[in-house]
């Protein structure tokens, strides 16, 4: 069909279809403007000055550094944005035929081998659509499990210094959360395990490295007081850039885990999504997997509902295909030996910040870490500082700021995740940044108050945020 350009008014430009004898592509008359949008002329510099000049206001990983603790903020390879446009993967129907998705099908199966491999276990669901739902997921597989024996458990241990998700998705599985005190070292304290870890209790979800990022040594003794009581051990996979090709959670002695494939395999997430967060299981926990799960047959790949004891679909068909194909180019692209590299990066950078920093902000888990660690600011409240203001301050200097206030055990923490993309130069640039905000707290404490002063919008005023509260309903 042509496309043919009018003139719709002087210094306008309209654009309208040929008339034809069934005007399939107009409106009703009474859906169309009478008067033309009050749209202003802007030319074509202009309109892109704008949309970058906003851009900018915001902090991403591709502007500078982004170090979230627990959130593995990596930058991620422009080449899966282009073979996710490919018209192969986005005109797919998830209501096709699978004979006309044999490719994307093959993809996906191959991910959940690959996945697989990583953890060293045996079953796999794609479907779940984060990491949350990851860990629910898992948990409700625990429960049909149980149902399945017909033994009645009735909580969850959960560490003190946990994910928020954790209690939540155990909550939501119909479990009751049960909190698993640290020992002085900020790890799992095996004598209270071992007092609370009855028959009642249906297994431990942990997450390992931990969110101080230190790694369970006591792991195999963990899972074996659990295992000893009939219980499962569940692994939170959010901190899984710590150990990919250096040790399989399988290996530890985990029932189930989940993989967050927009933190640790290049998806980029953020203010909600995209997400994955597929769930890997024991043989025996395979059957509560949710229906269905991508199986191949001869060089015929189908969608196997053959599950009598599977707990049921967790996401809208079979899960956020895109982000899929996004982490399936990445392990194509590293490879085994690239995974394990991008692990020593990891831990090798975040030791490099935390070792830099611990004579000049507070360490309060003495030793090394793995992939983040955590300080703590707790020594600016001699100077009336909070480590929100050390916070705020790094914005004015281009950095976006570490998780702060969690892990909830580490009074005023600061919580450092570099991630292995960062180069040596990044890094010193922030740890250079750091020292400097610790002189002005020193020298002039009130720049560090009315810190940010170079953002679009500026701190909020928390006290009036507390005071005059506007909570509005609607039905």
């Amino acid at each position: 069909m042509e496309l043919i350009i009018e003139r719709t008014k002087p210094g306008r430009r309209g654009y309208s279809l040929p008339k034809q004898d069934v005007p399939l592509y107009r409106l009703p008359e009474n859906q169309r403007r009478q008067t033309h949008a009050p749209l202003p002329e802007v030319s074509e510099p202009e309109i892109m000055r704008h949309f970058v000049n906003l851009s900018t206001m915001n902090h991403h990983v591709d502007k500078n550094f982004y170090p979230l603790g627990s959130c593995t903020m990596k930058y991620n390879p422009k080449i899966n944005e282009e073979l996710v446009r490919l018209s192969g993967f986005t005109k797919l129907h998830p209501l096709g035929s699978t004979a006309t998705a044999q490719g994307a099908m093959q993809l996906m199966y191959e991910l959940g081998d690959y996945l697989k491999a990583i953890v060293n276990l045996d079953g796999i669901t794609l479907q779940p659509a984060a990491g949350a739902q990851g860990e629910f997921t898992a948990i409700s597989m625990f429960k049909a499990y149980y149902n399945k024996k017909k033994e009645t458990r009735r909580s969850i241990l959960v560490p003190d210094s946990a994910h928020g998700t954790n209690p939540a998705s155990v909550n939501f599985s119909g479990f009751r959360p049960l909190t698993l005190p640290s020992n002085e070292k900020g790890l799992v304290d095996i004598e209270k395990l071992t007092e609370l870890m009855t028959p009642e209790v249906a297994g431990l979800m942990l997450t390992n490295p931990n969110t101080l990022g230190l790694f369970e040594k006591n792991i195999m003794q963990i899972t074996d007081i659990v295992h000893d009581k009939g219980g499962l051990v569940y692994l939170d996979g959010a901190n899984l850039n710590a150990l990919l090709g250096i040790t399989r959670p399988g290996d530890m002695g985990f029932d189930a885990v989940h993989f967050n494939l927009h933190k640790t395999f290049s998806t980029p997430h953020g203010g909600g999504g995209p997400g994955s967060g597929p769930v890997a299981v024991t043989k025996m926990l395979a059957p509560f997997l949710p229906a269905p799960v991508i199986a191949k047959k001869d060089e015929t790949y189908y969608f196997d509902f053959d599950l009598p004891d599977s707990i049921g679909k967790v996401q809208t068909f079979y899960g956020n295909f895109l982000v899929m194909v996004k982490a399936y180019t990445f392990f194509r692209i590293v490879g085994h030996e690239g995974l394990r590299q991008i692990s020593k990066s990891a831990i090798l950078n975040a030791n490099y910040i935390i070792q830099s920093l611990k004579d000049h902000y507070y360490l309060p888990f003495p030793g090394y870490c793995m992939h983040e660690g955590v300080l703590s600011g707790r020594k600016l409240k001699e100077r009336g500082l909070r480590t929100l203001d050390v916070a705020k301050r790094l914005l004015d200097y281009g950095l976006h700021a570490p998780t702060v206030y969690f892990p909830l055990i580490v009074s005023e923490a600061l919580m450092i995740e570099p991630t292995d993309s960062e180069s040596k130069e990044t890094l010193d640039a922030f740890i250079e940044t750091m020292i400097k905000i610790l002189e002005e707290a020193r020298e002039n404490p009130e720049v560090l108050k009315n810190a940010p002063q170079s953002t679009p919008v500026r701190r909020l005023d928390e006290i009036k945020a507390i005071k005059e509260l506007k909570i509005r309903w609607k039905t």
